[in-house]
């Protein structure tokens, strides 16, 4: 499936790469940068097309322009698995693929990391999300996004008059967004109920362990067995009778055909594009607050853009809090007010700060004004 919708905004640029020598397929879709360069990951797995590139993108446009960011959006995918002995050689051919996309600022995405990040560096110097060691602000360590969740979450729980203290926690994908959600969500004394993984669901109602399922992860070994309780299917994750689920893996896991199993109170949009469109206003009307993954996760952005402009990590952690908190206010309140799904609100914010970009003519290109000022030396 790779239908791509143009739009008032975008996509400006589509490539689709190819190296026969090793051999791989890439996509990147810069949907639109009236606002600045492109800053958005590089997803690496076998199941990634052009479609859902193109989907993320238009999500990052949103994201930045929501954040207040002085970014466009773009994504990219790499079709490979992430543990393939020669994906160093398919990072290296991918970063010398768009060397010239000048546009564009690859940053990791699921399947990609900061080392992957220092490759493309190697090969053109453009990139965002670094290794701590290389001056980075390495996302997944410091968990940016997950630190956001639990930022948005503080905001969102008095909307639905609900104490985020002794709140019921599930978290679906427990993999660098999943497990530092649940990191910063019980540091703010919520209770992680459930958790899933590729190895199953571990639900226990007075609380899993945390700690262990943390090391775990750490280890690379099954996060599900080290938490403990009871152990269900995977897809069980979905009917946990919690307050507050995070969607934390990969696109459409809720859909028109299973939304009805969702017992949470509220969603929050660890993942990009998680929940189709139908799901989340499906979810509306049984009353479930869903908020939108480009305002929700947006802390892994902000940070990596902190890093590209030479922000510590304080100050990124501080944007990330202080972001976030505004931002959900305004769309909840927005929702609430002209009673539309906090997506439409969203999108209504979003969209109005990229047209608004879009009417200001783009400064003149590095060569024009090289030109310009020869002309005048010449004149």
């Amino acid at each position: 499936m790779n239908e791509i919708r143009y739009d008032n905004l975008g996509p400006t640029k589509i490539l689709q790469l190819y190296d026969p020598r090793i051999p791989f397929h890439a996509f990147v879709v810069i949907d639109n940068t009236a606002r600045g360069p492109a800053l958005g990951g590089v997803r690496i797995t076998p199941e990634v097309n052009l479609t859902e590139v193109a989907r993320l993108a238009r999500t990052m446009t949103y994201k930045s322009a929501a954040a207040g960011l002085h970014l466009g959006g773009g994504k990219s995918g790499i079709i490979a698995a992430a543990d393939n002995p020669d994906i160093e050689s398919i990072v290296r051919s991918f970063a010398r693929m768009i060397a010239r996309l000048d546009d564009y600022i690859p940053a990791p995405d699921m399947g990609s990391n900061e080392t992957m990040m220092a490759w493309i560096k190697d090969e053109i110097g453009r990139v965002a999300g670094l290794p701590e060691e290389l001056g980075g602000l390495p996302l997944d360590k410091l968990g940016a996004t997950g630190f956001g969740l639990a930022a948005c979450a503080e905001i969102a729980c008095r909307h639905i008059d609900l104490p985020l203290a002794g709140a019921r926690v599930a978290i679906q994908g427990f993999g660098n967004v999943g497990s530092a959600a649940a990191r910063f969500l019980v540091e703010r004394g919520a209770i992680l109920v459930a958790l899933s993984d590729r190895q199953g669901t571990a639900f226990a109602a007075g609380g899993l362990n945390l700690n262990a399922a943390l090391e775990a992860h750490r280890r690379n070994e099954n996060m599900v067995a080290a938490a403990g309780g009871e152990l269900l299917p995977q897809e069980a994750i979905f009917g946990i009778d919690c307050d507050i689920l995070v969607p934390a893996a990969t696109a459409d896991v809720i859909r028109a055909d299973n939304q009805a199993q969702v017992r949470a109170r509220m969603i929050l949009e660890g993942a990009n594009i998680p929940a189709t469109i139908e799901a989340e206003q499906l979810l509306a009307t049984r009353g479930v607050l869903v908020v939108p993954d480009f305002i929700a996760n947006a802390g892994g952005l902000i940070m990596a853009a902190a890093e590209y402009y030479g922000k510590t990590e304080d100050e990124a952690f501080e944007e990330i809090r202080d972001n976030l908190h505004h931002n959900t206010a305004e769309i909840l309140d927005h929702s609430r007010k002209e009673q539309v799904l906090p997506r439409r609100a969203a999108e209504e914010i979003a969209l109005r700060r990229v047209l608004d970009a879009m009417r200001t003519p783009p400064p003149p290109h590095p060569a024009r004004l090289i030109e310009q000022a020869r002309d005048r030396l010449l004149g």
